[in-house]
């Protein structure tokens, strides 16, 4: 940035005030992610968010700007800066899943894919000026840190003693210190909304099969779901516009045909979207794990600001309806369900044939050939408990032929059925639980807490993530809405009606170590 170009204030920015700084000449597509790439030389060495920068980022905002001067139409999303989760396929980079054996550097193998997948494409389609990748645990399995990554730990902008959330935590600590505007998370099992919870953030976990999850390493293609994270409701609802829809490469998104809302994501924003809105509390009937006392404190005052709101409160919505039995952690697990994961092998043979002729690992057997000596399904890997899901072992013996999920499909119907009647019995707009059940653990000092997370990944239900207020250590609390399969547009507007009354978020101090 030249010396007569005023500082652009990063922590403050949205889609809006980059498009209207665009405008106004406050600053170009190539002296805001100039700006940005100076945010990520100054602070990524302590967070370590950005594994991989993407050199071509000037030239393509220089690109933009070109156009914009010509006056060429524009994507929705031209020139705002942009980072993308590490295990989603993008050319010119490794996907590496935070791994050292898929690492070359590391002395592992480079995963080099031939196409961007179906998200990153639309991401660049849509004009957006993509900086790097982020950082992810090993094949993304937890969703409480990054610990584990060959790049070294990502911490938590807000409070660094705490974890940042997993297993999109990258994604989160580069937007919530500003590194970006946006940024594309993934989730199979939390990874979503435990991040963006973590630091503070508004994250979109999609209904499964509203967006394409192809070219993205999978952990079960019947549980991700790539989504949004960002500073405001709005800004990850405008991402959203441009994530959603029908992709050839994802047979499962033919299912979202028609769901998409007329005029987009944010159509239904309005300042009392919340006025007679009957929203459905947590309770024992969802989950028989209670809140610690202060999470308890900060939720009820939280269901004041709804009913401030006008919004209708119904108590525990899903008492005596059998939700909570259904659940089930996988030992040796003591907190997550991983039914649905059965698929995996599967899963990455499809993958691994995506990535093209020249790839230098082709079949879930050359997988397993490569990181043979840090398995991860063997004894003691990241993935081990599998093992202990009945239908898994046939998987793993034979990953070239759809795997029997026929225990997770009963159990998805199971979930679907009770949730829609619950809807319906008692007219639910919404469904609005704290996202964890008690503060942030320190840093490798325990795992998330959670409320929902098997049942929504399970079930494949849509949920967005608002910050809701601080803990007395300073750690967030993050509220979670929750509705029926395609119901996105409502839930954003609600969040985003709680959000602009409440405004709770506070932009974090980065400081050094």
């Amino acid at each position: 940035m030249s010396q007569t170009t005023p500082a652009i204030d990063l922590a403050t920015l949205t889609v809006d005030t980059v498009q209207e700084g665009f405008r106004n000449g406050s600053f170009t597509a190539e002296s805001l992610a100039r700006a940005c790439l100076a945010q990520i030389e100054t602070w990524n060495g302590r967070y370590n968010a950005i594994i991989f920068l993407n050199d071509e980022a000037i030239d393509d905002a220089r690109a933009i700007d070109r156009r914009r001067a010509a006056g060429e139409a524009l994507g929705p999303l031209a020139g705002v800066p942009v980072v993308v989760k590490d295990p989603m396929d993008m050319v010119g980079f490794p996907t590496t899943a935070g791994w050292s054996l898929l690492h070359g550097k590391s002395g592992g193998v480079d995963l080099m894919p031939a196409t961007d997948a179906p998200v990153v494409a639309r991401m660049r389609a849509a004009g957006a000026v993509i900086l790097g990748k982020t950082n992810v645990p090993v094949l993304s399995h937890t969703g409480t840190h990054a610990d584990d990554s060959w790049a070294g730990p990502t911490l938590n902008v807000v409070l660094p003693c705490r974890v940042p959330g997993g297993s999109s935590a990258g994604t989160a600590t580069a937007v919530g210190a500003s590194m970006a505007v946006l940024g594309l998370a993934e989730e199979t099992g939390g990874s979503i909304q435990n991040p963006a919870s973590a630091q503070d953030l508004v994250g979109i976990k999609p209904t499964i099969g509203l967006v394409p999850n192809a070219g993205v390493m999978p952990l079960s293609g019947n549980r991700d779901v790539v989504g949004p994270i960002a500073r405001t409701v709005k800004d990850a609802a405008l991402c959203l516009d441009v994530l959603a829809g029908y992709s050839p490469e994802d047979p499962k998104t033919l299912a979202g045909v028609g769901k998409k809302p007329v005029g987009g994501y944010t159509a239904q924003f309005g300042s009392r979207s919340l006025a007679g809105a009957r929203i459905g509390l947590y309770g024992p009937g969802w989950r028989t794990q209670p809140l610690s006392d202060e999470a308890g404190e900060l939720y009820a005052r939280a269901a004041k600001e709804l009913v401030q709101r006008g919004a209708v409160l119904v108590d525990d919505p899903f008492a005596d309806t059998g939700f909570a039995q259904l659940r089930q952690p996988t030992l040796p697990l003591t907190n997550f369900d991983a039914r649905g994961m059965e698929s995996v092998p599967y899963d990455l043979q499809k993958y691994l044939e995506r990535l093209g002729p020249d790839a230098a690992l082709k079949s879930f057997a050359d997988f397993a050939k490569a990181t043979e000596k840090e398995s991860a399904f063997a004894p003691g890997g990241v993935l081990s408990y599998l093992h202990n899901l009945p239908q898994f072992a046939a998987a793993l013996r034979s990953p070239g032929t759809p795997p029997d999920l026929s225990d997770f499909i009963a159990l998805k119907e199971a979930y679907l059925r009770i949730v829609d009647a619950v809807f319906a019995r008692e007219k639910l707009d919404a469904l609005v639980f704290p996202q964890m059940r008690e503060e942030l653990p320190v840093t490798r000092g325990g795992t998330i807490q959670e409320t929902t997370v098997g049942e929504l990944n399970i079930a494949g239900l849509p949920a967005v993530t608002v910050p809701a207020g601080y803990y007395a250590s300073g750690a967030p609390f993050g509220l979670l809405f929750v509705g029926p399969l395609w119901s996105e547009a409502t839930l954003l507007a609600l969040a985003h009606d709680y959000e602009t009354a409440t405004r709770h978020r506070k932009a974090p101090r980065l400081a050094a170590a």
